[in-house]
């Protein structure tokens, strides 16, 4: 374990540059941000750079106590580029995907600079590998004030501390009210800040592929009425990247998570959105064995946004948050969750990414603790550490604030308890007694996890796809050439097909319609129509070929037909579109579906090409791929198309089968829950459960076939 004189920060090994900055302030919660950006831009005079994972020309930076608002973003870059005639703005925002399209701005690109076109450049970043996303969250203004943390400047994340249930003013641009969201960002000046805009600088390069000059530094931009927390310290700025084309992986952030975690001595205090991270679990397992190790207390949230994420990234939290539970022999454990009156579920949507050692050092950024965050997604966090006493009395200070924050109190009275005590658990469990308060956080991890570990990390992977050691497995070496042009023809063809679906989705309702009760509502009145299942059959057809996934139209069909007729259209459907896919991808060749979707799924398609029939069924019993995408690699892999169809049929029909018995049994026994029902649904969930695991076991030995 590290001594107290030695430093965590270490340039070059976690972290990228460590620069002096004169202030450095935390800004908790959005309306301190947004007012103190805000602030900073009008002051601008050079240069405002912008880069984010999501960024909307209507984000509100100041409101009313009425609920009016002010300062729009996409108003104010205008407004100031107008009045200052040096004056350049560069958006970099993640070029999202679809499966955000529902929460995202549309066509984000023609509302800034309508105004001032020339002047605010806007662009999205798609600079990444596959399943990656630019997650960084940094505003640098003129070099001489930068922010950093888990705060976009985008819709649904102004609030106040107080976090009040029924604050007016926490409104979306279209009016929607929204829940409490607590978050935190770092503003730093000096050559901290400089250091910043060179790495947001970079990331534009990167993404746009022009290089831009750093400003000429001329005045302060510090807005008048933020108070620094700190003073004359030094900031390690730490970053995510994977490697991606000739730029190597850097995983800074881990690093300095692992490194700081391992220097602790009394205290670890953590906030985050996610915790999922198995290095950092790792880490905190082997500090809470430890008989005199710190106490470690994770705030994080509650609930989830929606039903996929509970089963993904709940499910990984859960089983990390049991192993920290068996590892806490000594009690010097707590994961909990900000409670808040007033809400239907008294949940607050804790999104910030902070780290707090001791009296020693805080780290803020756009890291969660999470697996994607350590390798995956492109980061950026900001770490402070004390080498003087003022230093340690402040980030103490800081650490009191946040804890009196989530238990309506003070920071004076977490830090008298504090002195009582000896402990921060101690603290909190003597605290935690009021409205608002700090609640253990309750997981269950289902028995069924058990023998799933590999396909459960999956869901938040920390590397991406290693395509070309897939491929030299998979497909074979020789390959008849097509034409480049004729190749890069169809890559443009359906290019364009994909961009006119994204508009179909952000401009019409088609975004609307993966929902189950959509399409319940819309097939009602074809349920007593003869020509109802034929309507049914194209809707699939059509549906699952453009990425909707398939068991929300099993389940639709099902609720819509009754569980018969909705499987038997179900899976005839899912064989008509597999044969359309596998049509399409057989005219692509296997060198143009690489360039769509990338050489992984060149290594599924050689694998379907040499175990046939067999493999067809694996990957319809345990989806490795999108539906559709799947159609596509089979159509370009050469297996003979009676195996595949075969294989769809014969992969596919257990789990339709178990799938429209349960969305029927289920609905049915809602409408009337009679015991005679409860217990049917019962028996189908023990046969599908019963039925998967058998199919899997028999999927796996097939492996080393």
């Amino acid at each position: 374990m590290s001594t107290r004189s030695a430093s965590i920060l270490d340039v070059g090994t976690n972290c990228w540059r460590l620069e002096p900055a004169d202030r450095a302030a935390l800004l908790v919660d959005g309306a301190a941000y947004f007012d103190a950006v805000a602030s900073a831009i009008e002051r601008a005079e050079r240069q405002v750079l912008i880069i984010g994972w999501d960024v909307h020309s209507r984000c509100a930076l100041r409101r009313d106590p009425d609920g009016s608002t002010r300062d729009e973003l996409a108003e104010l870059l205008d407004r100031c580029v107008r009045h200052r005639h040096d004056l350049d703005v560069y958006v970099l925002s993640w070029d999202f995907a679809m499966i955000y399209a529902a929460e995202r701005e549309a066509l984000p690109q023609l509302r800034f600079g309508t105004q001032t076109p020339g002047r605010v450049h806007f662009h999205l970043d798609d600079c990444h590998p596959i399943g990656a996303s630019q997650h960084q969250k940094i505003v640098v203004v003129d070099d001489a004030i930068g922010f950093c943390g888990g705060l976009d400047l985008t819709a649904g994340r102004w609030d106040t501390p107080e976090h009040r249930g029924d604050d007016p003013r926490r409104r979306q641009p279209g009016g929607e009210a929204y829940g409490p969201f607590h978050d935190v960002q770092m503003a730093i000046d000096g050559r901290a800040a400089a250091a910043l805009g060179d790495l947001a600088r970079e990331r534009w390069r990167r993404g746009t592929g022009q290089a831009l000059e750093a400003p000429t530094k001329s005045g302060d931009r510090w807005p008048d009425d933020l108070e620094p927390d700190l003073r004359e310290v030094q900031v390690g700025i730490a970053r995510t990247e994977p490697p991606y084309h000739d730029l190597r992986e850097v995983r800074e952030v881990e690093q300095l998570l692992v490194d700081a975690c391992r220097a602790a001595r009394r205290t670890i205090y953590i906030e985050s959105q996610y915790f999922t991270a198995a290095r950092i679990g790792q880490v905190l397992e082997e500090r809470l064995r430890e008989p005199e190790g710190p106490e470690i207390v994770i705030v994080t949230r509650k609930g989830w946004s929606g039903w996929l994420e509970e089963k993904t990234m709940g499910l990984l939290r859960a089983r990390l948050s049991e192993r920290l539970r068996s590892a806490d022999d000594h009690d010097r454990l707590r994961i909990v969750h900000p409670v808040v009156p007033d809400l239907p579920d008294d949940d607050v949507k804790l999104h910030s990414k902070l780290t707090i050692i001791d009296d020693r050092l805080l780290r803020v950024g756009s890291a969660n603790l999470a697996n994607r965050s350590m390798g995956l997604d492109s980061e950026c966090d900001l770490a402070i550490e004390a080498d003087c006493e003022a230093h340690e009395r402040a980030i103490d200070g800081l650490r009191n604030r946040l804890v009196a924050e989530h238990l309506a109190t003070t920071p004076e009275a977490i830090r008298d308890e504090m002195q009582r005590r000896g402990s921060l658990i101690a603290t909190i469990d003597a605290l935690a007694h009021g409205p608002r308060r700090l609640e253990r956080l309750s997981v269950e991890l289902p028995a069924w996890v058990e023998g799933f570990e590999d396909e459960i990390g999956v869901l938040d992977p920390e590397h991406p796809i290693e395509f070309e050691r897939l491929r030299e497995q998979f497909l074979p070496e020789e390959e008849v050439a097509r034409p480049a042009r004729a190749r890069l023809g169809l890559v443009a063809i359906v290019a364009t097909l994909l961009v006119l679906l994204a508009a179909a989705w952000n401009f019409t309702s088609l975004g609307e319609w993966t929902t189950v009760e959509r399409l319940v509502e819309l097939g009602a009145h074809l349920r007593e129509r003869p020509i109802g299942p034929l309507v049914g059959f194209g809707v699939f057809v059509i549906a699952s070929s453009v990425l909707v996934p398939v068991t929300v139209l099993v389940v639709a069909l099902a609720l819509v037909f009754g569980w018969q007729i909705g499987f038997l259209v179900g899976i005839t459907a899912s064989v008509a579109a597999s044969a359309l896919g596998y049509a399409v991808g057989s005219h692509l060749w296997r060198e143009t579906v690489r360039l769509l979707a990338g050489k992984y799924l060149d290594r599924l398609g050689h694998r379907l090409e040499r175990r046939g029939l067999l493999y067809a069924i694996a990957v319809r019993v345990v989806p490795v791929a999108p539906f559709p995408v799947v159609n596509l690699v089979a159509g370009a892999s050469h297996i003979r198309f009676g195996d595949f169809m075969l294989g769809t049929a014969l992969g596919m029909t257990p789990g339709m089968l178990m799938l429209s018995l349960f969305a029927d049994g289920a609905w049915t026994a809602f409408q009337d829950p009679r015991p005679e029902r409860i217990a049917l649904l019962a028996a189908i969930v023990f046969v599908f459960l019963a039925t998967f695991l058998a199919l899997r076991r028999r999927t796996r030995r097939g492996k080393g076939t």
